[in-house]
């Protein structure tokens, strides 16, 4: 398990209760005479989320479906479909409240030591991460997992005013997952992603005698409400910490790495340096 991502040995998963919410909602929209356009005007979401909510690939926060509500006459009827909603292709059942308050998130920090975040990830190293996978997934599975990430990664196109910072060590590009080709890629794909004005992307260097974050990868949000949340992620498992000490701790650590890596063009320039080295 990467990412959230489940393997075989996890919970089943179906998108059928998020088309048929999706359904739903572009049934109530079309019979109110709105475009997606207008209607993700009213809503406050962008067209392209609510054309994923009406497809079925997106899990629809709280806050969607109220403003649904509110802009579709209060009917009660998305509520109750939104109700229904206990699945999200794709993603492990410990992951989906994490991957909610994500997608609402008005600052994302991730700290990785272990694989390049799946929001920066390229399809080449994605689906190598997937066919690594134990016990063995099968083409379909991979193709959920695939469709899950790169939905995911619509947040850096469509959260302009959110904040995004990233830690990656230095030898995640070192280790060619992939081979040489996909690391090539991945590396062109971080530096186009890097550019973007709400996307700061720091390198820790491979020799650094002391390090904040040897405890290990760790996530931090904060929400529109300026709640801050934490999620650690291991193997089949995940924990998502609310406790306010906790996180406090944890922003901490985060504050010190940012220091402790390269600062923003030296992390650009080192990544350049280590394409033109492959």
């Amino acid at each position: 398990m990467v990412d959230g991502v489940t393997g075989t040995g996890g919970e089943p998963e179906s998108s059928d209760s998020l088309r048929t919410f999706g359904a739903v909602v572009q049934g109530l929209r079309e019979h109110a005479g709105l475009s997606r356009e207008e209607f993700g005007e009213l809503v406050r979401f962008s067209k392209h989320t609510v054309a994923s909510v009406e497809l079925g690939r997106r899990m629809p926060d709280p806050i969607f479906v109220e403003r649904a509500e509110e802009a579709l006459g209060v009917t009660g009827a998305l509520r109750k479909a939104a109700g229904r909603l206990e699945r999200q292709p794709g993603l492990a059942a410990w992951f989906r409240h994490w991957a909610r308050l994500e997608a609402l998130a008005i600052t994302l920090c991730t700290y990785e030591c272990r694989l390049v975040p799946g929001l920066l990830q390229t399809e080449a190293y994605a689906r190598q991460l997937f066919v690594d996978e134990l016990p063995p997934l099968d083409d379909e599975q991979i193709e959920a997992q695939w469709a899950a990430r790169a939905e995911r990664q619509r947040l850096l196109q469509e959260r302009t005013n959110t904040a995004f910072s990233f830690i990656l060590e230095e030898h995640l590009f070192q280790r060619r997952t992939g081979g040489t080709d996909a690391t090539r890629e991945l590396i062109d794909h971080v530096l186009e992603i890097a550019e973007l004005r709400n996307v700061e992307i720091q390198v820790m260097p491979l020799v650094r005698e002391s390090h904040a974050g040897l405890h290990g990868p760790l996530q931090l949000l904060e929400t529109p409400e300026n709640q801050w949340f934490a999620y650690i992620e291991g193997q089949q498992s995940g924990q998502l910490i609310t406790d306010r000490k906790v996180v406090s701790v944890l922003q901490r650590r985060y504050a010190r790495m940012r220091a402790q890596a390269l600062s923003l063009d030296d992390s650009v320039s080192l990544l350049r340096r280590m394409r033109g080295d492959l």
